[in-house]
C-alpha cells in the first residue's frame, strides 16, 4: 500500500522539463516530528539531507517492484522474517531505486539487523531508522504527509508572492537590475544575470561574487542544453543556483545565485525560476525596443551617407543623442558578406522598391537561401556592433540590407596607419566573433575610406569604402581587407562600367597570353609580369624566376614576337601593365 503526495517525478532540487519542482522534507526533519520522538538513527547519518516526498509501507515480499524515488519506507520486517539473508542486499536495492530511507520496527518479526546491512547503509549514506514499538504507522503517515503538504503549500505561496512582486517591478518600468536587486534581497545572496557570452547584464552583490558566478556558469554552460538545467551544489566556498533565461525558444543566458555562507536551499530554486521568467520578459522587451531604435538609427545613418540629413551642425547634434561622435576626423568602414548569391544585392534593391521581398516564396529554394542570408547578416551586424563598441564608444554602426557600415574615429591621415590601428583591431575582433557564431564557415570583406573631417564628406567616404570592399575582394578573394588609398590603379579600373570593354582590352593587348588554357602561355605571362615589375631588369627577373640569363633572353625575344617591342615602347609597356592588372581583378 502506497501513500503519496504527488505523482512520481524527478528528485527534489532538480529542474524538470516542465520547470516544476516537487518539494519534501529531509530525513533529518522527518526524525524531528512528534510521532518519531523515540525513533533512533542506527546507520547512514551521511544521508540525513535526502528528501522525503512520499511514504510507503512494506508488508509484501515483492516490495521492490512498487517502491518509488524519494520514499520513506516503513516496515515491521514481516515479509523478511523467514529470509534474513536477503537483508544484506536490501539496502543496496533500495538505494539504487532512489529511496530516501528505511524505517523498521524490531522485536516482533526481526530481533536485529545484520551487521553487513548496517555497514552497507553507512557506506552508501542510506539512513536506517529504528522505530519505537508504541508508534503506529498511521500516526507517522498522517503527520509526515501533513508536514510535506504544508511545506509545499508554503513554498508555493512564497513563490507566488515573489512572482507577483517581480512582475510588478516590470509593470512599473523596472529592468533587469531591479529584478536582481529584489531577488538578492529576498534570498539574502548575490545574484547576477549573464548573457550567452558570460557578460554580466545586471548584478547585485560584491564584484568578487559576480566574477565567481561567471566562472561557475562558464564551467557548467556546456551541460545546460536548450531545455535548461537547474544546479545546486558546492563550488569554491559557497553554493550556487543556476537557471536558464529562456524566451521564445531562445536561450538568452543564465540567472545565477551565489551564497558564500552556503545558505541557499532547494526551495530557493523556485524563486529563481520565477525570476528567470520575469528576466526573459525584460530581455525580450529590451530587444523589441532595441530593434525599433536600431532601425531608426540605421535610417538616419543612411540619410547621412546619402547626403540628405541636413547640415553638419544638425547631424552632429542629432547623432549626439545616439551616443555617436561625428565631430572629429572619421573613417567609414564597410563590411560585406562574401559568397552572397548572385543578384542578391539587386533583389534587395528591387524588394525595397516594391515594398516586399523580390524573391520566390519563402518555401522555395531562393526563400530558404534568403532566410540563411538574413541570419548571417544579423550575426555579422551583431559581431561588428560588439567589436566597434569595445574600441570606439563614439562610433556609429548600423546594418543595411547587405552590408554593415561603421563610422569610426581616425587617428591620422596616413592610410597605412589603419593596418596597425584601432580599425584593424575592430576587423580582427569582428572576424573572431562572427566565426564563433557561424553554423557553417562564412567570411566577410572589409573596405576603409579616406579620413574626412566633417559629416558633409561622409557620402563620398562611404562610396570609397564600398569601392574598397568590392575591389579588394576582386583582387584578393574572400576575406579581403582594403583601404581606398591602397587600391592604386585598381580603383580607376573599377570605374569602367562595362566589363566587356575591359575583357576586350585584355584580349587585344595580351593576345594569346590572356587565356589560362595552356601552361606554357601562363608561364610566359608570369615572365612578362615580373619583367614589368622590375622595370625590365633582366638580371633581377632571372633571379626571381630562377632562370639562366640566356634562358630569360630567349623568353624576352619570344614575348616581343607575340606582343611587340615592349622593351623599347613605353606606351606598350603601360598597356601591358594595365592588362595584367585587369586580369588580377577577379570577377571582372
Amino acid at each position: 500500500m502506497s501513500y503519496t503526495t504527488a505523482d512520481p517525478g524527478p528528485p527534489a532540487l532538480r529542474l524538470a522539463s516542465t520547470g516544476t519542482l516537487t518539494y519534501g522534507l529531509s530525513v533529518g526533519e522527518v526524525l524531528g516530528v512528534s510521532t518519531l520522538n523515540g525513533a533512533r538513527l542506527i546507520a547512514g547519518r551521511a544521508g540525513l539531507e535526502r528528501v522525503v516526498q512520499r511514504l510507503n509501507v512494506m508488508e509484501v515480499p515483492d516490495i521492490l517492484s512498487w517502491v518509488k524515488p524519494n520514499e520513506l519506507l516503513l516496515t515491521t520486517g514481516y515479509p523478511l522474517r523467514n529470509t534474513p539473508q536477503s537483508l544484506d542486499n536490501l539496502v543496496s536495492d533500495l538505494d539504487e531505486r532512489g529511496l530516501a530511507a528505511l524505517a523498521i520496527k524490531l522485536g516482533r518479526y526481526l530481533d536485529s539487523l545484520p551487521a553487513e546491512m548496517i555497514a552497507q547503509a553507512d557506506r552508501r549514506g542510506f539512513p536506517l531508522i529504528l522505530l519505537p514499538n508504541d508508534v503506529g504507522f498511521d500516526d507517522i503517515l498522517n503527520q509526515v504527509l501533513t508536514d510535506i503538504l504544508n511545506r509545499q503549500a508554503a513554498v508555493l505561496a512564497r513563490t507566488e508572492e515573489v512572482h507577483r512582486a517581480l512582475v510588478q517591478i516590470v509593470l512599473c518600468g523596472g529592468g533587469l537590475q531591479e529584478v536582481v536587486d529584489e531577488v538578492a534581497t529576498l534570498l539574502d545572496v548575490a545574484v547576477v544575470v549573464l548573457d550567452g557570452e558570460q557578460r554580466a547584464l545586471a548584478g547585485a552583490g560584491p564584484d568578487e561574487h559576480v566574477q565567481a558566478m561567471r566562472a561557475f556558469d562558464a564551467g557548467r554552460h556546456a551541460a545546460c542544453g536548450r531545455g535548461g538545467c537547474g544546479i545546486i551544489g558546492a563550488h569554491g566556498t559557497g553554493d550556487h543556483l543556476v537557471v536558464p533565461v529562456m524566451a521564445g525558444g531562445f536561450d538568452h543566458g543564465r540567472i545565477v545565485a551565489f551564497s558564500p555562507a552556503g545558505t541557499l536551499r532547494g526551495t530557493d530554486l523556485g524563486i529563481l525560476e520565477r525570476a528567470a521568467t520575469v528576466a526573459a520578459l525584460v530581455v525580450t522587451k529590451q530587444q523589441a525596443v532595441a530593434a525599433v531604435e536600431s532601425k531608426y538609427r540605421a535610417d538616419f545613418l543612411r540619410d547621412i551617407l546619402a547626403g540628405r540629413a541636413g547640415g553638419d551642425d544638425r547631424i552632429v547634434a542629432h547623432c549626439g543623442g545616439f551616443g555617436w561622435d561625428l565631430d572629429r576626423p572619421m573613417m567609414v568602414v564597410v563590411a560585406e558578406l562574401d559568397g552572397r548569391p548572385r543578384g542578391a544585392v539587386a533583389q534587395d534593391a528591387e524588394g525595397k522598391a516594391r515594398g516586399k521581398a523580390a524573391a520566390e516564396p519563402d518555401g522555395g529554394p531562393r526563400g530558404v537561401r534568403g532566410a540563411e542570408e538574413r541570419a548571417a547578416q544579423e550575426r555579422l551586424a551583431a559581431a561588428w556592433t560588439t567589436a566597434v563598441r569595445r574600441h570606439d564608444r563614439g562610433a556609429a554602426v548600423a546594418s543595411f540590407a547587405h552590408e554593415v557600415v561603421a563610422i569610426v574615429g581616425a587617428e591620422g591621415d596616413d592610410p597605412a596607419e589603419w593596418t596597425a590601428g584601432p580599425v584593424q583591431a575592430m576587423v580582427k575582433e569582428a572576424s573572431s566573433i562572427f566565426a564563433e557564431h557561424q553554423p557553417v564557415r562564412r567570411t566577410f570583406s572589409t573596405g576603409i575610406s579616406r579620413t574626412v573631417t566633417s559629416p558633409a564628406a561622409l557620402p563620398e567616404a562611404y562610396e570609397q569604402a564600398v569601392k574598397a570592399v568590392r575591389v579588394g575582394r576582386q583582387l584578393n578573394g574572400a576575406g579581403a581587407r582594403a583601404h581606398f588609398d591602397q587600391l592604386g590603379v585598381y580603383r580607376l579600373l573599377s570605374l569602367v562600367s562595362d566589363p566587356e570593354e575591359l575583357h576586350a582590352f585584355v584580349r587585344e593587348t595580351l593576345g594569346d597570353l590572356a587565356a589560362d588554357d595552356e601552361p606554357e602561355l601562363v608561364d610566359l605571362r608570369r615572365t612578362l609580369q615580373v619583367l614589368l615589375e622590375t622595370n625590365l631588369n633582366v638580371a633581377e627577373t632571372a633571379r626571381r624566376l630562377h632562370f639562366h640569363y640566356n634562358t630569360l633572353r630567349y623568353r624576352i625575344g619570344k614575348l616581343e614576337r607575340m606582343l611587340g617591342a615592349f622593351t623599347e615602347d613605353a606606351h606598350l609597356r603601360l598597356n601591358l601593365t594595365l592588362a595584367l592588372h585587369v586580369l588580377r581583378m577577379r570577377g571582372i
